[in-house]
């Protein structure tokens, strides 16, 4: 079910219209064989980006379609109802773009249309095999030697490892501490950069994650984004924005989930009746609906904020935490809908289970999302 919105432009409105459609065209039908097969669905990200869609909040003046950050968030919304992985990847993508386009200088980001445009996939190496949650102590380091910054050590999780064409790298270049980071950003054929064998992942099959060895990979200086220790600044600006994509993704994610149980609910009979009258069941589908509204609206509201250049890193952390919350409770209870059904990939309900498991996790975890909201709290 697609919910109506207020929309701000005309073309805001054809912009969701578009999302729709190529998401009914394009992703639907695809989404169940490319999990199966763990294949990374490049043409449809190529397809997007010709479509302006990995652009939107991004200025005209870089190829982008200068639009509200909320339009943007109900467009992955929209995606995310027909397929997470490619959601997913819209939003890391578009937060791969964030340092250069927020950070960078004109001459950097003359490289912009073709990110934008999604000729070029990128991915965020920020986090690091002992060093998820804590960004700040990350240890891969990065030393000036003539014209270029050779790279050393290794980032974990990273999604589009491996089919990436560009990587934003946050490396230490300085002492210990978030004053010691700077980001580098390198191309993908850069000598002594190492993507890593795929991680077998419980959902998200067909998102390629894996871990990228750096090993005195050369990177130009002129690479540097925003000058040396302002990394860790740009890191937590870009998951500011990130945490809202992946709040988006979890309510569209949520809302399908839904929108099946409801179906089957109405279809399926028991005791003489269809099963969303026995008021235990549908009670429940109230309580997920409602969580659902709210979640939207927390997102949307966090969007607005960002939009009018207010500070919104607290509300993203909220809706981070309260959508994905929202996703897992609502994909478990869809599973618990369709009983023995839910439990087969007849239905499409266990994937969404599965892949709601991980919006809990990236972007920050639900913990690190309580603990922002909780020292805000502490601060008055």
């Amino acid at each position: 079910m697609d919910v109506d919105r207020i929309l701000p432009t005309d073309e805001a409105h054809d912009l969701l219209d578009l999302a729709t459609e190529l998401a009914d065209r394009e992703l639907a039908p695809r989404a169940a064989a490319f999990e199966q097969r763990a294949e990374f669905p490049r043409d449809v990200l190529r397809t997007l980006g010709r479509a302006g869609l990995l652009g939107l909040p991004y200025a005209e003046e870089h190829g982008g379609a200068g639009q509200p950050y909320e339009v943007y968030l109900q467009v992955l919304e929209i995606l995310a109802g027909r397929w997470l992985a490619v959601a997913e990847a819209v939003s890391v993508h578009t937060l791969s773009c964030h340092p250069l386009a927020r950070f960078g200088t004109d001459e950097q980001r003359k490289l912009l249309p073709d990110m934008i445009g999604g000729e070029l996939l990128g991915a965020y190496c920020l986090s690091e095999p002992q060093g998820g949650s804590d960004a700040a102590a990350l240890t891969t380091r990065a030393v000036r030697d003539g014209d270029a910054y050779v790279v050393t050590g290794t980032k974990a999780w990273i999604t589009h490892a491996q089919v990436a064409d560009f990587y934003n790298i946050f490396c230490r270049t300085g002492g210990p501490g978030p004053k010691g980071i700077s980001c580098l950003l390198a191309d993908r054929a850069t000598p002594g950069i190492a993507p890593q064998a795929a991680e077998r992942t419980m959902g998200l099959h067909s998102s390629p994650v894996a871990q990228i060895a750096f090993d005195d990979a050369r990177v130009p200086a002129e690479r540097l984004i925003g000058g040396e220790g302002a990394g860790f600044t740009i890191a937590m600006s870009a998951l500011d924005s990130g945490r809202l994509g992946i709040a988006a993704c979890a309510v569209g994610l949520a809302q399908a989930a839904l929108d099946y149980a409801v179906d089957y609910a109405r279809q399926r009979r028991q005791f003489g009746q269809a099963i969303i009258d026995f008021q235990g069941l549908g009670f429940d589908l109230a309580e997920n609906a409602t969580r659902i509204s709210a979640a939207r609206a927390l997102t949307l509201a966090a969007a607005r904020l960002r939009d009018a250049d207010r500070p919104y890193s607290i509300e993203a952390a909220k809706a981070k935490l309260f959508a994905t919350d929202t996703a897992m409770r609502v994909t478990t209870d869809a599973v618990q809908v369709l009983g023995g059904a839910g439990y087969v990939t007849d239905h499409p309900v266990e994937r969404y289970m599965r892949e709601a498991k991980v919006l809990q996790i990236v972007e920050g975890t639900n913990q690190i999302q309580r603990l922002v909201i909780s020292r805000a709290l502490a601060r008055g």
